[in-house]
Order: C-alpha cells, then structure tokens, then sequence
C-alpha cells in the first residue's frame, strides 16, 4: 500500500506543512492541493510556481523533487456508456475525467445548468438555481454524464447556496485540475429575496476568450 507521503505529492506537502500552507503559499484552493494529494502527484505546469514559494519560504526544494512523472489519470470513467444512478449524496458521488484532446492550448469549456436543484437545510423546501460553469482544461476535462449525475445527487442534499455553489467548485477543481475555472449561481428568490453566488480560481490564463455568462439580473414580472 502507498501512503500518501510516500507520493511526489505528499513529500512537496509535507516540505510546506501540509495542505493549507502550500494552498497560501501559491494562491491555489486548498482542494486543488487536495486533488495533487489524492493523485499522487503535482501537475508539471505548477512545478515552477512551487519553486519559486518554496525559496521564499527558505524551504530546500528543487526541480529534482518533482521526479515521479506527471499526474496519473483521476480515475478510469465509471458512468460513460453505463447505465448508472445518481449518488443519493454529493459527499458519495463521483465525478470522472478524461484525458483532454487538446492539453497545449488554452480554451474554455462551459456547462449550464438551467433547473438545478437542492433542499433548503433549515425547511427542507426546494432550491433552484441556474448554474453556468466555465473552466480551461489542463490535463484532464470533465466528463459530462458524470456531472450530470453530480448535480443530480444535490436534489435531496440540504444546504445554504454558498455552500452548494462553492461545493461544485472545489469538486471539479479537485478532480480535473483545471487551469482555470469559475462558477455563477444564479439562485431564484426564496423569502422575495434571489442570491447570486460568484467564484473563480484566480485570474484566467492571459488571452483566454471569456463569453459573458449570459444570464440577466432577476426582475420577476415586471
């Protein structure tokens, strides 16, 4: 069995403190550093940035620490050309990825969610909302029919909107490893009162064309 420190992931870690202090130290999400945990190693485009902290930090660490190779696949696609249920759970379900066709180039891949729903934690009334999701690949993309069946599982999970859209998220970054991602949700009112949830990871790679999210401010009937 291999542990987790024993990975080229886990040691990097482990030379910062752990997962939250090598989040702080690059910018990055801690479930971004959760995913290079999880798959045992970090993503050769980020070995440069980590570097670079490490020696402000004075933390000894050098291009020779990277050594095991580039990130292995999250996981085989377990949902594609199966029939599969949703999980009754987002804490359950999975999300799988698949090698991206064209890695060398910047692009944006963008998933709407117009009817997405989830219950209120505290009455355990429905919740809707219209998601719009724009994330630029690395390594991996994600597989549509599994996220489907992602954001199918939130239909009876109770909590607030910033927990669900911000939960989405940290999944997809967690298993994709995107470049870049961002997140709109566009909740309908409840109580007269609509929420909108805004997250991006950081700033875009620099020429990427980013469409407008194409959802209109919420006016009722008027």
């Amino acid at each position: 069995m291999v542990m987790p420190h024993d990975t080229q992931a886990g040691r990097i870690i482990a030379a910062f403190g752990g997962l939250s202090a090598l989040a702080r130290a690059i910018g990055a999400p801690i479930s971004t550093v959760q995913g290079w945990k999880n798959r045992g190693a970090v993503p050769g485009r980020r070995h440069g940035e980590i570097i670079a902290a490490a020696g402000n930090l004075d933390i000894a660490l050098a291009a020779t620490d990277f050594g095991d190779g580039p990130a292995p696949s999250p996981t085989a696609p377990a949902h594609l050309g199966r029939r599969v249920q949703a999980a009754a759970s987002p804490d359950t379900a999975e999300l799988d990825c698949v090698a991206n066709p064209k890695p060398g180039i910047d692009y944006i891949v963008r998933f709407t969610t117009p009817e997405f729903t989830s219950l209120c934690p505290i009455t355990g009334q429905p919740d809707f909302a219209h998601l719009v999701i724009d994330y630029a690949p690395d390594q991996w993309i994600v597989e549509s029919k599994s996220l489907k069946l992602y954001l199918t599982s939130f239909r009876g999970h109770g909590a607030f909107h910033e927990d669900c859209t911000l939960t989405i998220a940290e999944k997809i970054i967690e298993r994709a490893d995107p470049n870049w991602l961002r997140i709109g949700g566009y909740w309908y009112p409840r109580g007269g009162i609509p929420i909108d949830i805004f997250f991006q990871s950081g700033p875009p790679p620099p020429g990427l064309w980013l469409p407008d999210p194409g959802v209109t401010a919420y006016r009722g009937r008027g």
